[in-house]
């Protein structure tokens, strides 16, 4: 019984790099429904260890199984590795991702969120032991940093909560009056884009004519591999070579800016 469960498992991942390489040079979208299927059971699983934290089950899964459609989306079939040793880590950081963006109101840079997490638990554990409310410069001594750190910490720890824009101005929730959501201007829905699209402006513009034309086709037309191949006339696996060369270049430019 213990020879044959090697087998069985190297059988399975033969079938899963089968399938997502159909799905990855031939373009058949059956095949990538049927990995996807096929590991839904470990996104529901992934999502259940961190259902502890407080947020809903189903809204966990639906993050866990949308990092699984990522994974098989960019999982590279001709990497020589199992799908799985890909996949978990891709679901786990949606998870993670998920947390740090509906556990703090306003987006704070990760190191400080950390920084101020730990801040908060001195100051609980001090105040047990001194009777009070420490100084920054108590808890500055207690976890190493300065006392500017420190203040600094405190200060985007009120990130972590926010009153609800449907409260009055006034502060009274009875009354009925203007809400502080009335003083908020209209919603850019492009806002969060602006950054993304200048970072990697530049590096895009130095691509040939045709890789652009075929990321245009791939992520704003949404094109498979195989029907782009088809529109330009080339092989489908030379448009998924092009596809990898390009978004290294993206990367790489976007990472000197």
């Amino acid at each position: 019984m213990e020879e044959r469960a090697p087998a069985k498992l190297d059988t399975r991942s033969r079938e899963d790099v089968r399938l997502l390489r159909a799905y990855h040079k031939d373009g058949d979208v059956g095949a990538r429904e049927q990995v996807i299927e096929r590991f839904l059971p470990l996104a529901e699983t992934l999502a259940r260890r961190y259902a502890r934290k407080g947020e809903p089950l189903d809204d966990l899964t639906q993050v866990a199984s949308l990092g699984l459609v990522k994974a098989v989306d960019r999982f590279d079939p001709d990497r020589g590795t199992s799908f799985s040793s890909y996949a978990v880590p891709t679901i786990v950081g949606e998870l993670k991702r998920h947390f740090r963006d509906v556990g703090w109101t306003v987006r704070v840079p990760r190191g400080m969120q950390e920084r101020a997490l730990k801040v908060d638990r001195v100051v609980v554990e001090l105040s047990g032991k001194l009777g009070r409310s420490p100084t920054p410069a108590e808890v500055a001594e207690r976890i190493g940093d300065t006392v500017e750190d420190v203040l600094e910490a405190m200060e985007a720890a009120v990130a972590y909560d926010a009153v609800s824009l449907e409260a009055g101005r006034s502060g009274d929730p009875d009354n009925e009056g203007d809400s502080l959501g009335d003083t908020v201007g209209a919603e850019d829905r492009r806002y969060d884009l602006v950054e993304y699209e200048a970072s990697i402006a530049a590096p895009l513009k130095a691509l040939e004519q045709r890789e652009q034309m075929i990321l245009h086709l791939r992520f704003v037309e949404d094109m498979t591999q195989s029907e782009i191949a088809e529109r330009i006339g080339i092989s489908q696996m030379h448009v998924s070579r092009l596809i990898r060369r390009s978004l290294a270049t993206l990367r790489e430019g976007a990472g000197e800016q």
